[in-house]
């Protein structure tokens, strides 16, 4: 279905920058011939309604320093948030995180007697949590790539985490499993288990039956949201940004949306173990990691306070995290781009192939028909360079023969695909230029083409010609399934 999908859509598209590098090497195979690079999917990294998610004391001061229309500001009218005095922040937050705790604490004494315990036995949930305590959340589908339990797998470190006497921690779970999948199920019968030890169950709880209601809660009140998917499994994620509208700050691998976003004044990134192939060595060494930024950056700079006891640094991380990212998060974001980048091309393009009786699309088919027949025939058959003196580095004259047969040369574009090559003899980020038709080739029946081209570095420079159809009413070569390369590369070492 997907490889239908891929070949009937107008055009394809990812949901984050990383998702798209992703998808387009796992689907490299839809486009044979085609480099990864080219292959068209592009991205558009999803966004959040941020009215919807925004507590109503954040949005006020939104409201009061960025503006009445605070969801559509531009990234510079965003940056107001810096002249945000730090005792208002810090009340706003303060406020979130004292009605998170109300509202768990409501939530696990009601989870407590639904199980049959007594009045008596369910007293401990009114001390649950602490309104002046740094809060971690994690709060999402249990797929098993998400990892909730990742912090689970050393008790003794996360206790002594939690229960610091000095520093302490609180870390507020929530999510559901898909009826199907046994293994999300089991994830949360260990964290639910995990919360119910008694030295860690004030520090540790578990909201059931997670709907949008208990979403808004957990991404208004925590401190800072946490994530710890296996790199490159998440697609996008969304309940970061959420947090982010309510001066929550992530901590996260470098995965979906946060791989593009990230940046140390923002947040915490998460050293991910992708060389381990080992599933249960890479999980046992991200934990470790996981520990280590929140115990020696996130903790520290929580308690990091003034004489006022306001945490300035912290502070200052949340401005910028919200002037940042705000902007790039939103929906309007989003929608602008699928609107500019896919609807109106999709539309313009559909509106002309339609019109006078959709004659450009009946005379597109008739040429696409032709290529089909006509590409067998289609090849590189000799490539060669000159090299030519430059006092701005070096000049090559690259040359190419081709063999169209019954295609004119208006049918297709001979691109020359240039640049440095690595130790492995590979084109690094390789420029595509399109070379001229000079004249008939050696024989007949070829083409000779031409591109003049300057290369500034010293190193090894290295260029293949390809051949690939051309028709104003094709967005992409790469949809027409047909490339035409030279048999080998050319390398050619320059001076330095």
């Amino acid at each position: 279905m997907a490889v239908m999908s891929l070949r009937l859509s107008g055009a394809t598209n990812a949901v984050s920058q990383l998702h798209g590098r992703v998808s387009r090497e796992m689907f490299a195979d839809v486009w044979p011939g085609v480099p990864t690079t080219e292959v068209p999917i592009g991205a558009v990294t999803n966004g959040v309604h941020a009215p919807s998610w925004t507590s109503q004391e954040m949005a006020a001061v939104f409201e009061r320093v960025v503006g009445d229309d605070w969801p559509t500001a531009t990234p510079e009218r965003w940056q107001a948030l810096a002249s945000l005095s730090n005792d208002e922040l810090w009340a706003v937050r303060r406020a979130l995180r004292q009605r998170l705790v109300t509202y768990v604490r409501r939530r696990l004494r009601r989870q407590e007697l639904h199980r049959g315990l007594s009045e008596s036995q369910v007293a401990w949930c009114d001390e649950a949590l602490d309104p002046d305590v740094l809060t971690l959340g994690f709060a999402r589908r249990f797929a098993t790539y998400k990892r909730a339990a990742l912090l689970l797998s050393d008790p003794a470190r996360l206790q002594a985490l939690l229960c610091d006497p000095d520093r302490p921690v609180q870390l507020v779970f929530a999510g559901k499993a898909h009826p199907a999948d046994l293994d999300g199920q089991n994830l949360i019968a260990r964290v639910v288990r995990a919360a119910e030890e008694l030295e860690v169950r004030h520090r540790l709880v578990f909201v059931e039956d997670y709907d949008i209601a208990v979403a808004r809660m957990l991404v208004e009140g925590c401190d800072v949201w946490l994530n710890t998917p296996v790199r490159p499994m998440e697609a996008c994620g969304t309940s970061g940004m959420k947090s982010v509208f309510n001066g929550g700050l992530n901590c996260s691998v470098l995965d979906g949306w946060w791989d593009e976003c990230f940046d140390p004044t923002v947040g915490w990134a998460i050293a991910s173990a992708e060389w381990q192939s080992d599933p249960v060595q890479r999980d046992a060494i991200e934990a470790v990691n996981t520990f280590n930024v929140l115990e020696r950056q996130v903790v520290p700079l929580f308690h990091d306070r003034d004489d006022n006891a306001v945490p300035t640094r912290w502070l200052d991380m949340v401005r910028s995290s919200m002037s940042t990212l705000c902007p790039r998060i939103e929906s309007t974001r989003m929608l602008r781009q699928y609107v500019g980048e896919y609807y109106e091309p999709a539309a313009r393009r559909s509106a002309a192939m339609h019109a006078d009786n959709n004659a450009r699309a009946l005379a597109l088919v008739r040429w696409r028909r032709a290529i089909d027949r006509a590409w067998p025939s289609v090849a590189v058959v000799a490539t060669d360079r000159t090299r030519v003196a430059d006092d701005h580095g070096v000049t090559y004259v690259l040359d190419a023969e081709v063999v169209l047969g019954d295609l004119d040369p208006g049918d297709v574009q001979v691109q020359a695909v240039h640049g440095v090559v690595d130790p492995d003899d590979e084109l690094r980020s390789p420029t595509v230029q399109a070379m001229a038709a000079v004249g008939p080739g050696s024989l007949p029946g070829r083409v000779r083409f031409e591109l003049e081209v300057v290369f500034p570095h010293p190193g090894n420079f290295g260029f293949t010609v390809r051949v690939v159809p051309s028709h104003p009413d094709v967005p992409t070569y790469a949809d027409l399934g047909h490339v035409a390369w030279a048999p080998t590369p050319t390398t050619q070492a320059t001076q330095g």
